[in-house]
């Protein structure tokens, strides 16, 4: 960015206070609306009201299992109402709770057990059960487990009704006057940071730092009790769970949903403000681009339309007479439906948690679909920055929140402050004191610029850029982002560091490249076998390199490594809220790395990963 500034504050006020301040006042202003509505068998709606009720018996409950205020109650569930649930009782009672992603095996959950001391776990299913199990035998500790589905209770495990049932008698009074003894700088919650880059860290975050960054989205972002959402990233995540905080404030009822049905559950239910990572807007885009034939011929004009008309609308300018007419066509037969396709009633999307592509936000920028990409970290409570509808700038994560400041290192990082700044990490006082200066300043890890009027750009994680052994800084992730605008690439990662060049592994948008071989009259048993056809190699070289031709000569990757298997969190090589785990990746392809770099490969520019 040009006119780049080393520091933008918004000073605004921001009032101190618990999350619990936030549901007591949300309940008594919304009382009888739905606060949570639960689909498919067994669908029914719970009111504020009915919410409260479930919190003043879970928190009795918890005292009257011997879980005190201070004590950790850890949550191995999948999204489902009884988390929320869960974590309100657990909010009002003065436990700390611990969130654990279900996807994490048993050894895993073993590690936040037991660094975390929780003394009881709600598990979902007898699934999540059984992992707990295993988990805690041998531990020699007392870990008691509610499991929210009845039928899996037995053995040691308590159903989530019977749990509830132990606070049946507890008085309204008693509750309110035992929530409200938090306070604003007591410990809320223990987050367990996804382990991208080693053994998870636990993230203390106190009531205020939460609360406050809750009130703080609340003035960036118009959500109302009329809007509807879809919970669909994991609650473990910080992103999801606060969002979700600000959609019960803000009276929103809330819908809880997985990634894996997210399509099917947004033409059903029809939400109005969702948040989501990059990844479902890169599957939604690379769904536009698999058409082949004369509708990928029309899709690709449309595409044009769409980016056109973002650049007139980031402008602030209307659709000159000769794009008008064009627009309405594109919109007919192209944007109308992918609208649709989202469920029709969408007023904004949230993007967070990575670096979304620009042009694929300006695609849907200029396809009516507006995509608000912000910024923030487990350690921030997470939002430091985030664009609105009436101030947005593609390519950034917006201007600071209320009552936060930015400022850009020498070396490029960016540092935050603010009340939304964690405590620190658990029990580990000179790893925290590392990443917080006295002066209350913390490092992300992140390499950003800032504007002069506070537009923040991040350029990449400061632990994955790469340096060649020429010396040069490479940031991956602009090279994969430029990479994804390919319909023939579905996944990239670049690597290169302490490397002569910089090459990049590449799993390809199978259903494109399988449409195009049929149109070529390419016969390939399967996707490895297609992969290896020197056809098919050159076709996907010519498509990459088209992306990467304004890089400079150090940035742009000279070898291409196709992958048959997508990276998944099944497979490891994905956090559960879709971040690519580059060291997993580089160790599981470590034979077809070296080989790029190899004295016999000079002359190849495309290699195939072995099944």
């Amino acid at each position: 960015m040009s006119d780049t500034v080393h520091y933008y504050a918004n000073k605004a006020d921001v009032p101190t206070g618990t999350l619990v301040d936030l549901f007591l006042r949300a309940v008594d202003r919304l009382g009888d609306r739905v606060a949570y509505n639960v689909t498919g068998e067994g669908a029914r709606t719970y009111t504020y009201e009915q919410v409260r009720d479930v919190a003043r018996q879970g928190a009795a409950a918890l005292a009257r299992s011997g879980v005190h205020p201070g004590d950790r109650a850890a949550i191995l569930s999948e999204n489902r109402v009884e988390w929320p649930l869960a974590d309100w009782s657990c909010l009002c009672a003065g436990v700390v709770d611990v969130p654990i992603y279900s996807t994490l095996p048993a050894a895993q959950v073993a590690y936040i057990l037991e660094d975390s001391g929780a003394s009881l776990v709600f598990a979902s299913d007898a699934e999540q059960l059984e992992k707990v199990r295993e988990a805690t035998s041998g531990s020699g500790r007392d870990i008691e487990i509610v499991v929210f589905d009845e039928d899996a209770a037995g053995d040691g495990a308590v159903g989530w009704e019977e749990f509830l049932a132990r606070g049946d008698d507890a008085t309204l009074d008693d509750f309110l006057a035992g929530a409200r003894r938090a306070g604003p700088e007591d410990l809320a919650t223990l987050i367990y940071t996804s382990g991208t880059t080693g053994t998870p860290k636990g993230v203390m975050l106190t009531h205020n730092n939460v609360a406050s960054n809750i009130w703080a989205c609340e003035q960036m972002l118009p959500v109302s009790a009329e809007d509807s959402s879809l919970s669909f990233l994991p609650l473990s995540h910080v992103l999801q769970r606060a969002v979700d905080y600000l959609f019960f404030s803000s009276g929103c009822t809330i819908t809880h949903g997985s990634i894996d049905t997210v399509a099917a559950d947004m033409r059903e239910l029809k939400p109005t403000v969702l948040v989501s990572v990059p990844r479902l807007y890169e599957k939604v885009y690379q769904k536009v681009l698999d058409a082949g034939g004369a509708k990928g011929k029309l899709v690709a004009w449309a595409i044009d339309i769409a980016r056109r008309a973002a650049l007139c609308r980031e402008k602030g300018e209307d659709l000159p007479s000769s794009l008008q007419w064009k627009y309405s066509i594109a919109d007919r037969i192209v944007f109308s439906k992918l609208r649709a396709g989202i469920g029709g009633r969408l007023r904004y999307f949230v993007s967070g948690g990575a670096a979304l592509a620009p042009d694929i936000n300006r695609f849907f920028l200029g396809a009516g679909i507006t995509i608000l990409e912000g910024y923030g970290l487990s350690e921030t409570s997470p939002v430091t920055n985030v664009n609105t509808e009436e101030d947005f700038r593609i390519g950034t994560v917006g201007r600071p929140v209320p009552g936060t400041e930015v400022r850009i290192a020498d070396d490029g990082e960016i540092l935050i402050r603010g009340p939304q700044v964690m405590k620190g990490y658990y029990g580990l006082e000179e790893l925290t004191s590392e990443v917080i200066a006295d002066d209350g300043w913390f490092s992300t890890g992140d390499i950003g610029e800032l504007s002069s009027d506070g537009f923040l750009k991040i350029t990449d994680r400061k632990k994955d850029l790469i340096k060649t052994s020429g010396g040069k800084y490479v940031a991956p992730q602009a090279i994969e982002n430029l990479l994804k605008k390919s319909a023939f690439v579905d996944q990239a990662v670049v690597i290169g560091e302490g490397r002569k060049f910089c090459s990049v592994l590449v799993v390809p948008a199978f259903e494109k490249l399988q449409a195009w071989a049929v149109e070529e009259g390419i016969g390939a048993s399967d996707d490895e076998a297609l992969l290896a056809d020197s056809t098919c190699q050159e076709h996907l070289r010519e498509q990459f390199f088209a992306e990467l031709r304004d890089l400079a000569s150090f940035e742009t990757p000279k070898k291409v490594g196709l992958l048959a298997e997508p990276f998944t969190v099944d497979n490891g090589m994905l956090t559960p809220t879709q971040k690519v785990k580059r060291t997993v990746v580089a160790g599981r392809y470590a034979e077809l790395i070296e080989s790029f770099y190899h004295r016999d490969s000079v002359e190849r520019t495309m290699f195939v990963a072995s099944g």
